[in-house]
């Protein structure tokens, strides 16, 4: 692609100072970093991933309000973290994350394990606790 050719479509970068970088060519045909505000086929797979990744928080939700999962299921899905990702990153086995994603045995789980999932999650304890 050609330096003029890097595309400039408003879209999710509309409205902050982050910008995607490409490589081109320029006049030379020698390979430079090029600023783009935009793609629309980005924007566009961006916005079907989140709209469908915002679905199934939704039901994740209602499954924690009906008792059926924890909170911690919600907010590992809205971090996009998965058990494998959320034990390592807190130390916490794989094992007890997935038996804490049980709506009775997050209620048993201690403040120090609430601590640690809060921490690695970027949220309080408080906030973990609710959805």
């Amino acid at each position: 692609m050609k330096k003029d050719e890097v595309p400039q479509d408003k879209g999710y970068l509309d409205n902050t100072s982050l910008r995607d970088i490409y490589y081109a060519t320029d006049g030379d045909g020698r390979y430079c970093q090029v600023a783009s505000e935009g793609w629309y086929a980005k924007t566009d797979a961006l916005t079907i991933t989140w709209d469908s990744i915002r679905d199934e928080a939704e039901t994740v939700r209602q499954d924690v309000l009906r008792g059926r999962k924890s909170p911690l299921a919600y907010h590992i899905l809205m971090r996009l973290f998965d058990a494998g990702l959320l034990s390592a990153y807190s130390g916490i086995p794989k094992k007890t994350i997935k038996k804490h994603l049980k709506a009775g045995e997050f209620e048993k789980a201690d403040g120090d394990t609430l601590q640690k999932y809060a921490d690695t999650l970027n949220i309080t304890v408080e906030e973990l606790k609710k959805v």
